[in-house]
């Protein structure tokens, strides 16, 4: 199994930017994605997430500015990221969970915001 990660990069704050996150060797239709980010000194942390059956959640620091999605049929995960912030300036990883029975990450993707 492998989770490819991609889309970041360096932009000015307000920008935006659109996290992928493609994945062999399972059918992600039942599996939940997720994505974290770990800024630097920091613990990793959840930013969004959503189920299998499409349920969207959010941290509030992030509410309104990032949009979770995915792409079952292409095996693809989602990050919309708008209004972006200096403090989102981080490694972001993408997770796919099922239950409590399997759990994969893929290499993160660095993010910077800056001016």
């Amino acid at each position: 199994v492998q989770l490819q990660a991609s889309g970041g990069g360096s932009v000015q704050p307000g920008g935006s930017l659109r996290l992928s996150c493609e994945v062999s060797g399972l059918s992600l239709r039942h599996y939940a994605i997720a994505w974290y980010h770990q800024a630097p000194g920091k613990e990793r942390e959840g930013v969004s997430c959503i189920s299998a059956a499409g349920t969207t959640e959010y941290a509030d620091s992030v509410k309104g500015r990032f949009a979770i999605s995915r792409d079952n049929a292409k095996n693809k995960g989602y990050l919309q990221m708008n209004s972006l912030k200096r403090e989102d300036t981080a490694v972001y990883y993408c997770n796919a969970l099922l239950g409590l029975t399997s759990e994969y990450w893929g290499q993160g993707t660095q993010v910077t915001v800056s001016s």
